[in-house]
């Protein structure tokens, strides 16, 4: 947190929140008093128009995550967009976001990158992974714990086992760790180790 996101948290009329349980308890330890609102993926649809004639009425708002930057793999973007299309300023305040350290930290190349979040679950995915086989920039990934393994093979499928690779996980937390090698190497290790926690993958491009 930053002394300007404490202010502006402290200022703003409401907070926007994924989950106000978990923010909550963040505006609590920082003695910010700010009525907070429910914003997340299941209902950001249906809210967007309602939030723009409030913020053209005067009102101020800020959106926080659970973790890391809103609109990185997160909601944010439409409500961001919506702002953009009504002339309603929008200003991004500097925060963690897991997949800048990964990036640094890999050793891989990284004045050119391609960050691809999380891969879509079923529909589309082969054909994503297909497509991705061919890029020569540095690419980086999201992934759940309960899905680290089969993506590690799959990218062994389609990247071949030798392609380095390095997996982070936890980024800016207790048990942060970051783990690099060949493709087949980092999935063996995950094989023996089960993974916990939230993951960043960093996969070097086609040569």
């Amino acid at each position: 947190m930053t002394l300007r996101a404490i202010k502006v948290l402290k200022e703003v009329d409401v907070v926007l929140a994924e989950d106000t349980r978990t923010s909550g308890k963040l505006l609590k330890h920082f003695d910010i008093s700010t009525p907070l609102q429910s914003h997340h993926m299941h209902n950001e649809h249906k809210q967007v128009e309602a939030l723009v004639q409030k913020l053209k009425g005067g009102a101020t708002y800020a959106l926080i995550s659970d973790a890391g930057t809103p609109a990185i793999s997160d909601p944010g973007f439409l409500l961001t967009r919506a702002c953009v299309e009504n002339d309603i300023e929008v200003e991004c305040l500097p925060g963690a976001t897991a997949f800048v350290p990964a990036l640094v930290n890999s050793g891989l190349p990284n004045d050119r990158f391609v960050f691809e979040g999380f891969l879509p679950i079923k529909k589309g995915r082969q054909t994503r992974l297909q497509q991705l086989a061919e890029e020569s920039r540095t690419m980086v990934f999201y992934e759940s714990p309960h899905k680290l393994l089969k993506t590690l093979a799959q990218f062994v499928e389609y990247f071949g086992e030798d392609r380095p690779v390095s997996v982070s996980r936890e980024l800016t937390k207790l048990y942060e760790e970051t783990v690099r090698g060949t493709m087949e190497e980092v999935l063996q290790h995950f094989t023996e180790k089960p993974p916990k926690g939230e993951f960043v993958v960093v996969v070097g491009g086609k040569k």
